[in-house]
């Protein structure tokens, strides 16, 4: 008995022992293939947001097909004003965020949450016209929309046809 404890023997042994304990592990344990992305409701964060602001809150009417909301979230932004920040994984499973202040300036805002002060182009999405930005070190794509009261961002990796998709489901709430 005492070869197996000691030695070159002993040491294969234990290796051996330790490997196939592991690979029975991996043989019973569950394993999941498909892709998980946590879907968070915003409902409540919107609706928090839209009694803490005076305007009406802008938000998406209803999610684009295949994207899903993974996070959420209300923050302070400079001057004390609120931000409301909603974020999703696309349905080609990049990542996009909506962020809308009254911050002042709003330039300051935009510049912040899109990475870059320089428009690149507009794009029209419905009636509406968007300022473009792009900022290339980070792959990141911005639209812009300033308004009198509030603005609005919506920014990320996805490409700017699906920037423009969730620009258009947004609609603005009645205020309170």
């Amino acid at each position: 008995m005492r070869r197996f404890t000691q030695g070159f023997y002993g040491y294969v042994v234990a290796l051996f022992v330790c490997l196939a304990a592991a690979g029975l592990f991996l043989l019973i344990a569950p394993q999941s293939r498909e892709e998980h992305i946590p879907r968070l409701d915003y409902s409540i964060t919107v609706a928090n947001f839209g009694h803490s602001v005076p305007y009406g809150v802008y938000a998406p009417q209803s999610d684009p097909a295949g994207w899903v909301p993974n996070s959420n979230k209300i923050a302070k932004g400079e001057n004390g004003a609120q931000v409301l920040y909603l974020g999703y994984a696309t349905a080609k499973r990049q990542h996009a965020m909506f962020a809308q202040s009254n911050e002042r300036p709003a330039a300051g805002f935009a510049s912040r949450m899109a990475n870059s002060d320089k428009a690149v182009g507009t794009q029209q999405v419905g009636d509406v016209t968007w300022e473009q930005r792009f900022r290339q070190d980070k792959n990141q794509r911005s639209l812009v929309r300033v308004l009198p009261e509030v603005t609005l961002v919506i920014t990320g990796t996805a490409d700017w046809p699906e920037l423009a998709e969730l620009a258009s489901v947004l609609r603005q709430r009645p205020q309170g």
